[in-house]
């Protein structure tokens, strides 16, 4: 490669690496005379690269964004890492599929060989979760619009879709929400958007996928800050039916007769203590007692309830149901609240 265009290349590349450039310092950088530097910025320019200059005393460069896109330097790390990315978007829940292959191909084709056997080697395949129907996908411009009402901290508002269709045409139509937008968020492969709820005066979080945003925007807010002060935990929290993060509908405690290390891996939500030699101190929620007592019994081991009495009463009940499923009947399980 000639001299200069490997020169020009590590412009770039160092243009890219940080925003602002004095330009004496990327002459240190390059080795070579502040002069030559302010030709390889014109070069680059003529190329497509918007570089600003700009004054002062350490006055220098940045790449700034432009009106189109030009050739991109990627390093051999961040190129598997794009390529990994675009191999993985359809289980983002985006509705970014078709995009992202078009784009992996793309980069693909420019990528040095060395780099591109590493891209085939790494061949994932995104597999959604089964077992319920198809997963809704949000459409890329919703994002992008909801996106961009976060960042200018402008009033939106949108129609939100009900969860299930209307049964009749006379069925309302969906109501007009005004919110002040807090952020985007992603959880179990679906798009929300966390934000302060002006009509009801109370925090919400709403699926892209049911928001059809309504335009111009509204005026410009100071943005509040969310119960917790983390907007991870306070999703997390909502998804688990209460206000407080960590609190569900029913919680119990259980000794498991299995080690904390093998259990461990399969507690999302909860706690899991060692209790002496193989065993183990769990504390869990759920949504109901049977349910959450079912959810114990997949682990497949010898069971203590610590409390409550819900939750006995829930294995009770359990153990009559398995029993009846198996052609034993009820005999021999105590009623619940039974000693």
């Amino acid at each position: 490669m000639p001299k200069t265009s490997a020169r020009l290349l590590a412009l770039l590349s160092l243009l890219q690496a940080r925003r602002d450039w004095p330009g004496q310092l990327l002459a240190e950088r390059l080795e070579v005379s502040p002069r030559t530097v302010r030709r390889d910025v014109d070069r680059l320019r003529e190329l497509g690269y918007p570089i600003a200059a700009f004054k002062g005393p350490d006055g220098g460069y940045r790449l700034d964004a432009g009106a189109r896109l030009p050739p991109l330097l990627f390093d051999d790390d961040q190129a598997v890492a794009l390529a990994v990315a675009l191999r993985t978007a359809t289980a983002t829940g985006a509705g970014i599929g078709e995009a992202a292959a078009r784009a992996l191909t793309t980069v693909r084709q420019v990528m040095p060989a060395r780099l591109r056997h590493r891209v085939d080697a790494l061949n994932v395949t995104a597999v959604e979760r089964t077992g319920g129907p198809p997963r809704p996908q949000a459409d890329p411009r919703v994002l992008l619009a909801l996106s961009d009402a976060v960042r200018a901290q402008e009033v939106l508002r949108f129609d939100h879709s009900p969860a299930h269709a209307p049964t009749t045409a006379a069925d309302p139509p969906p109501a007009v929400r005004r919110v002040e937008p807090h952020r985007l968020v992603t959880w179990g492969g679906r798009w929300y958007l966390v934000a302060w709820d002006l009509d009801r005066e109370d925090w919400r979080t709403f699926r892209a996928d049911r928001i059809t945003p309504r335009t111009p925007t509204g005026p410009r807010f100071t943005a509040r800050e969310v119960p917790g002060g983390d907007v991870a935990a306070f999703v997390a929290a909502r998804f688990q039916g209460s206000g407080s993060p960590g609190a569900w509908p029913c919680r119990g405690e259980v000794i498991l007769d299995a080690p904390a290390s093998a259990v461990a891996g399969h507690v999302r939500d909860g706690i899991v203590e060692e209790h002496g030699p193989d065993r183990c101190r769990v504390v869990l929620g759920a949504w109901s007692w049977p349910g959450l007592a079912a959810g114990l019994g997949r682990f497949d081991v010898d069971i203590e309830v610590v409390g409550p009495d819900e939750l006995r009463d829930a294995f009770a009940d359990l153990a009559r149901r398995f029993a009846a499923a198996a052609g034993q009947g009820h005999g021999g399980f105590p009623e619940p609240g039974a000693p």
